[in-house]
């Protein structure tokens, strides 16, 4: 005999709908938002358990397209244990507000993505941790000129388009995005042939003008990984791919942007968001070091040192990821912008699920969908619990949830 259901109800509450802040009641049931007239009219029921908000906010939980690892462990680096590192970054993003994420890797050797994507599974988040929606690939097939913190020697050029690719990292059920440089050989029929499979193409690390940008979009492409950072600058006659925000391309962009104070001026945040604000996205770019002290770190087959939050290859100044997690990235953001609070939480929720096309199902709080999401302090956007399913996943110690 199946369970009983339990009806939850969120009461005295302000919720995100329709990039909208409201005071509403939020009903969850078998793991999906419900919608409360159906209950009331046709069901005609009421809650089983009744959660009193006091006021505080309910938001789509945040997705991270980009991260590394955090916690002591690099997703390209630790081969020996990966599910075990797995493990461990996914349960601490809980107390960030992360309810899904896609482990990073950047470029490394064959015998590396050989030996660790196998073991990365698309896996359903709870209590154990966030929901790995799939891997992002970032790298081996980048521009030289434009490596940033990737290692020269592991560099590739996919001449065979996706033959190059799959030779390189071996089977791709659950890669799910994947950068390259769009100028290299044989980089657009890869583009094609990859967004033929489902996956998401990212174009960055890269010395592309607007027009293979352009050509790159109109071949499946529709994200820019980490913008401005490992790509040509801004030129009035040549705006790079930094001109993709501004493109008749008849397709929405979409860019990751990482706000953490550091790898980004308040001034190019502002100019990415008037640009184009429906295609930003807030990702962490976390490295190792996320969440714990400065010190020495991997990333991948290199060497970090993190000093003063700052993390740079070792024995040099070039940044290589972040340390900050996404809520704090959410925060550092809207402060820096002055945006409203509402499309600062969207750019870590509604416009990550619409680049990866999740958000028939996740980023928002609608009818049906996954009940994914977090309560926040409004102002300091503290996370003091987070949901997964319908499931009290995390609670910090003075959470409300605790006396539900």
């Amino acid at each position: 005999m199946k369970p009983k259901s339990i009806l939850t109800r969120f009461h005295n509450c302000y919720i995100l709908r329709d990039n909208k802040i409201i005071k509403e009641d939020l009903w969850i049931r078998d793991g999906k938002i419900e919608n409360p007239e159906r209950i009331f009219y046709v069901e005609s029921l009421e809650a089983d358990l009744t959660v009193n908000c006091e006021d505080l906010l309910i938001t789509p939980g945040f997705i991270d397209i980009q991260i590394n690892g955090g916690w002591g462990v690099d997703f390209s680096y630790d081969s020996e244990n990966v599910q075990e590192g797995l493990d461990k970054v996914a349960k601490e993003l809980l107390a960030h507000g992360v309810t899904s994420f896609c482990p990073t890797m950047v470029t490394s050797e064959t015998e590396k993505y050989h030996k660790i994507l196998p073991q990365i599974k698309k896996t359903q988040g709870g209590r154990h941790g966030a929901t790995i929606l799939g891997v992002h690939l970032e790298g081996p097939f980048i521009s030289p000129a434009k490596k940033g913190a990737h290692l020269d020697e592991y560099i590739r050029i996919p001449e065979k388009g996706l033959e190059t690719i799959k030779q390189v990292y071996g089977p791709l059920d659950d890669v799910v995005i994947i950068t390259l440089a769009p100028e290299l050989p044989g980089a657009t029929q890869a583009i094609k042939d990859l967004t033929k499979l489902g996956i998401k193409v990212a174009v960055g690390h890269s010395t592309a003008g607007l027009a293979q940008g352009e050509e790159a979009v109109r071949n499946g492409a529709n994200l820019i990984t980490h913008l401005f950072n490992a790509m040509l600058p801004f030129h009035h006659r040549d705006p790079g791919l930094v001109g993709l925000l501004a493109s008749t391309t008849d397709k929405q962009i979409y860019y990751g942007i990482i706000s953490d104070g550091i790898h980004t001026h308040p001034s190019a945040l502002r100019i990415a968001c008037r640009a184009n604000p429906e295609g930003l996205v807030l990702v962490s770019d976390a490295v190792a070091a996320q969440g714990l002290a400065d010190g020495n770190y991997r990333i991948g087959p290199q060497a970090v040192t993190v000093e003063g939050g700052h993390a740079y290859l070792t024995g040099t100044k070039v940044l290589c990821g972040s340390t900050t997690a996404l809520d704090t990235c959410v925060l550092t953001f809207k402060e820096s912008i002055e945006c409203s609070l509402e499309y600062a939480l969207e750019a870590a929720s509604l416009h990550p699920a619409r680049a990866l096309g999740v958000d028939d199902r996740k980023g928002k709080l609608d009818f049906g969908y996954d009940a994914d999401f977090i309560i926040v302090q409004p102002k300091t956007l503290k996370v003091l619990s987070t949901w997964i399913a319908g499931e009290c996943v995390y609670t910090s110690q003075n959470d409300i949830t605790h006396n539900a």
